[in-house]
């Protein structure tokens, strides 16, 4: 007995720096409190409250993020909680883009005039067709469950990104995750497809799951810890055989990359983008793919820079067959939502490019760059679905790329904008899009990785093809007389698609703000 007090008495509680973690128990307190208001509240009462509690916690959270931003604090960063949290330049930067992405997501989200209602339905296991399903359909208060499961994944992912150890960050995964497998099927139409689309990527990202936490395994099983900097001291000099090391490494590499939709692990990404909610599908395109390259910087940079040159093929070979798969299957599909996932998958290759962009001295080119590409791809990604989600007939969006053969005849602003959003996702001049692929690429080369460079640039311009093809059906093809009608917009879809555009040109003209934030610091290791 006195021995077991005796070793109490020697615990002592973690260190907590409540300023830097701030904006993450935002976001998380506030999904609580969000989950006791959707049980407390009247039904009539929860998408005012829910919807004004959503974007004050944002708002807050980028506030407490400025302040700490801008405080006095160590230059490398802090790890916090244990450890388990580094809270440093890049995790930052990061949260920033999260929540200023995830601002622009819930406005698409919360509206209600585009689709009578919200595009969600609460009863999502009501078998489509039936009475009880058409009912369902044409109610017209909105499902405000969305809301907590949004912030919840939202924490997770600002988790995730400033992980300090794999158990942390697997925690994280399963946080951002799961909220996700459930916008997924609570579509208020074609409800066969959503619930479908939810069952695939929960499976999937269930094996991509085990996936990962078997790579943790095995490379505690090395390391003795799951800490990145214990791996990254074991990686540099041990007798240990590096089985284990490599096997752990592959693991793990492929749990993240399934999540940032990188091919060949991409096979969710098309269904799961068309049968979504296409406020989800935004949320998804452009927040998961910043948390999951997040993750992926951190554990490249941090655990395995020392192993750099026995991983680095294998990461390059998987950047030239994400690029190749989503610039040949791009071309050969016919709905909007799957193309833009295909897009997804070839912007999924450029973005591991800058990833795996490190120089033999150790320095890493690529972070920044991956990071302002991440902002600037999410912004344009948010506003192209806000268009998809106006272009309806009575079933609904109208995806099928043959009913937006002239489109710029019915709505020449819609046309424009949606032009205009394409042509940044194939990287024309004057937009972000190819801001971010030149400062990329340029990465890439400073770090010895030319003949990537040039694959990506083949990659490129066999992708600007299926842009450019949507842009010719809507200007250059005659309106079907019984094709699809363009909805006016409602305020927070028009904030959405107005924001995503604005920062696309700006980001276009003028990046040196945030190229040289994104520049300021490096993960703490």
């Amino acid at each position: 007995m006195n021995l077991l007090v005796a070793q109490a008495q020697t615990i002592e509680a973690p260190e907590i720096d409540y300023g830097a973690i701030a904006p993450l128990l935002i976001v998380l307190g506030a999904a609580c409190v969000s989950v006791l208001l959707e049980a407390l509240l009247p039904k009539h009462q929860r998408w005012a409250v829910q919807l004004v509690l959503t974007l004050v916690t944002l708002v807050g959270a980028v506030g407490a993020l400025i302040v700490y931003a801008t405080s006095e604090r160590p230059e490398q960063g802090v790890a916090t909680l244990a450890g388990a949290i580094a809270v440093d330049s890049p995790s930052l930067f990061l949260w920033a883009t999260l929540l200023v992405l995830g601002f622009g997501s819930v406005l698409l989200i919360a509206d209600r005039s585009v689709e009578p209602g919200g595009a969600f339905v609460a009863q999502a296991a009501i078998r489509p067709g039936t009475v009880q399903d058409r009912a369902q359909a044409t109610k017209t208060g909105m499902q405000t469950e969305v809301f907590p499961l949004t912030l919840f994944a939202l924490g997770g992912m600002m988790t995730f990104v400033a992980s300090n150890d794999l158990l942390t960050m697997f925690i994280a995964l399963e946080v951002l995750s799961l909220p996700l497998y459930l916008l997924c099927g609570l579509a208020r139409r074609r409800r066969l497809l959503s619930q479908e689309a939810a069952v695939k990527y929960f499976l999937l990202g269930a094996f991509a799951s085990a996936f990962f936490l078997y790579g943790v395994a095995l490379l505690y099983g090395y390391a003795g810890s799951v800490k990145l900097s214990a791996i990254a001291t074991a990686a540099g000099g041990t007798d240990r055989s590096d089985t284990l090391l490599f096997a752990g490494f592959g693991l793990l590499v492929v749990g993240l990359l399934f999540k940032a939709a990188v091919g060949p692990f991409h096979a969710w990404t098309p269904d799961v983008y068309q049968g979504a909610p296409t406020p989800v599908t935004a949320f998804m395109a452009a927040c998961t793919k910043v948390a999951a390259f997040g993750g992926i910087l951190r554990v490249l940079t941090v655990a395995f820079e020392n192993t750099q040159w026995e991983w680095r093929g294998v990461l390059y070979g998987v950047a030239v067959v994400s690029m190749v798969i989503g610039a040949i299957l791009g071309l050969t599909q016919t709905d909007v939502k799957r193309m833009i996932a295909y897009s997804s998958v070839a912007h999924a290759g450029f973005l591991l490019i800058g990833s795996i962009a490190l120089t033999p001295e150790g320095d890493a080119p690529g972070v920044s760059a991956t990071m302002f590409y991440l902002l600037a791809y999410g912004f344009t990604t948010i506003a192209a679905f806000g268009i998809v989600s106006l272009v309806r007939n009575s079933d609904g969006e109208a995806t099928h790329l043959s009913q937006w053969a002239g489109l710029a005849k019915r709505s020449p602003i819609v046309a424009a904008t949606f032009t205009f959003l394409l042509l940044a996702l194939a990287g024309i001049p004057l937009t972000s899009g190819f801001i971010g692929k030149f400062v990329v690429f340029s990465a890439a080369i400073e770090a010895g990785l030319t003949p990537l460079v040039v694959i990506a640039l083949v990659a490129s311009a066999v992708a600007a093809f299926f842009y450019l093809r949507v842009i010719v059906l809507m200007y250059f093809s005659d309106p079907a007389p019984d094709g699809p009608t363009v909805t006016v917009p409602g305020a927070f879809t028009t904030i959405a698609i107005t924001l995503g555009a604005v920062v696309t040109l700006v980001l276009g003209l003028w990046p040196t703000f945030v190229l040289d934030w994104a520049g300021t610091g490096s993960f703490l290791s």
